[in-house]
């Protein structure tokens, strides 16, 4: 996909915009068929708001027709490395502002910023919302919050897989180099891995659709949260979230989460059948350690405030913990209540994430150990000054461009949140609501902290250049930050 070309030692090559556009429209275009499922379903619920998906369909598949076939005439079979960061960033940029069309043509009272803010949430799989009464909105509009999120899902897992490690962003060429190919001998090309990891996703969306059937979710709510759990985004067809559910349906979505969080290609090899990598990969045993360390101390906490042992208290733990650290932002009640101790923990695991090459957000567990990696190997040389100390990953010795890719990364996204932080802070917003909502956004987890966007709240109540600000904030953490970056560089631009 990629040509051998670096814009860094062409300076003076144009780019060619039809490739992308020709990409970028046929995409739109398809997002524009994909509409025609939640008509479908208004039309089955004859609530009589099919013809906002009619009108936003017609709209959609036109302009990404007509994109698609003015830039036909420049395709040429491959994508050069600036062409490919353009692409990337374009994807992100322009489904979500035709994935708004439907908010804008079917609720009568939603604002452009509100649909835009919505889509973008959906798309980037964060799970914030703009809108209040869920569960009085169309069969249509509910189907396409969940559909926004799980078409953004898979999306957001090729290109982790196929993208990133091309484009060396955030030390995530880790998975493209010989000795970490996360693919292995099974899968040797890029489209048989995007493949592969379509049919896992659909797979396992299926599997979590029916296990929430059988815990007593009616078919339409059980397809809805299907989707919206394994693409960990987090939207539901409730302001409750779930809360409104028993506790069979909240393990369920734990376990669902769980999966989401962990490479598809370790299913893909799983299904393949070679086991082995599934229960060796590094990454896997230490984001499940993570999780039973953090879901003890909560429940912990819990149960010394309640004074026993309780299920609900280890339940409530377990699936707060999960739903934060995978991003989904879910909610089963509102940790809000829960002290000081248990805020600061859920806040602190949604910066962690879950791993590499899965629907999941935020930082990633590999960029953790690959850190630590580093603060090791130099305490060891202090220790040491004559010695030769290599960072490793899984038992292999890592590049200086990958942790240099790392330490960037880290760098990048903490002044990011500084940033959007005060952003935030210039539009009136308080400390907690800022900096929770800066750090919600760029991690693309949902939820913040505080009254107003905490668990028991939504983003509906911000002003509207909040709401941009964070729309902005989703999509640059979604994008990884660097290549944003990158894009918005002179560099990249010089002719």
């Amino acid at each position: 996909m990629l040509d051998s070309l670096n814009w860094q030692s062409h300076p003076y090559h144009m780019i060619d915009f039809r490739p992308v556009g020709y990409v970028v429209g046929l995409l739109v275009a398809a997002l524009g068929v994909t509409m025609f499922a939640p008509m479908a379903a208004d039309i089955f619920a004859d609530n009589g708001h099919w013809i906002a998906f009619f009108q936003s369909a017609v709209v959609t598949i036109l302009c990404g027709s007509l994109i698609a076939l003015s830039c036909s005439n420049g395709v040429t079979g491959g994508l050069s490395l600036r062409q490919t960061f353009l692409l990337t960033a374009m994807v992100w940029l322009t489904l979500p502002v035709f994935g708004a069309l439907p908010f804008v043509f079917g609720i009568t009272d939603a604002s452009a910023t509100d649909a835009f803010f919505e889509a973008m949430s959906g798309l980037t799989t964060t799970g914030a919302t703009a809108f209040f009464g869920l569960s009085e909105l169309p069969e249509g509009l509910r189907l396409w919050r969940g559909m926004l999120q799980w078409l953004g899902g898979v999306g957001i897992i090729v290109v982790a897989m196929v993208f990133l490690p091309e484009l060396r962003v955030g030390g995530m060429q880790i998975f493209r180099s010989e000795g970490f190919d996360t693919s292995g001998k099974i899968l040797p090309r890029a489209g048989q891995i995007a493949t592969s990891i379509s049919y896992i996703y659909v797979g396992l969306t299926i599997a979590c659709a029916l296990a929430y059937a059988i815990s007593g979710l009616s078919p339409f709510d059980a397809a809805v949260h299907a989707m919206t759990t394994v693409s960990t985004g987090g939207m539901g067809n409730y302001d409750t979230s779930f809360a409104l559910f028993g506790p069979g349906t909240q393990y369920v979505a734990v376990l669902f989460m769980i999966l989401a969080a962990l490479p598809f290609v370790r299913f893909v090899q799983l299904v393949s059948g070679t086991a082995e990598p599934l229960f060796q990969d590094t990454q896997i045993r230490v984001f499940l350690l993570t999780v039973t360390v953090v879901v003890l101390l909560v429940a912990s906490w819990l149960w010394g405030q309640d004074g026993s042992l309780t299920e609900t208290a280890f339940r409530h733990s377990l699936f707060n913990v999960v739903s934060i650290t995978t991003g989904t932002g879910y909610a089963s009640a509102d940790y809000m209540t829960w002290g000081t101790f248990p805020i600061m923990i859920i806040f602190f695991v949604g910066l962690i994430g879950g791993c590499a090459g899965s629907t999941s957000c935020s930082i990633k567990v590999f960029r953790y150990q690959l850190l630590f990696a580093s603060i090791k190997s130099q305490i060891r040389q202090i220790h040491s000054p004559s010695g030769i100390f290599k960072p490793q990953y899984d038992g292999r010795a890592v590049s200086e461009d990958v942790l240099s890719s790392v330490m960037a990364f880290f760098i990048a996204f903490i002044l990011s949140i500084g940033i959007f932080s005060v952003a935030l802070g210039m539009t009136g917003l308080d400390f907690v609501t800022s900096v929770s909502g800066a750090s919600a956004a760029l991690a693309n987890i949902g939820p913040g902290l505080g009254q107003e966007i905490g668990p028991a709240g939504n983003y509906a109540g911000l002003n509207d250049t909040a709401k941009w600000i964070l729309a902005i904030g989703m999509y640059v953490g979604r994008l990884e930050i660097l290549v944003v970056l990158t894009i918005l560089s002179l560099k990249f631009w010089r002719a």
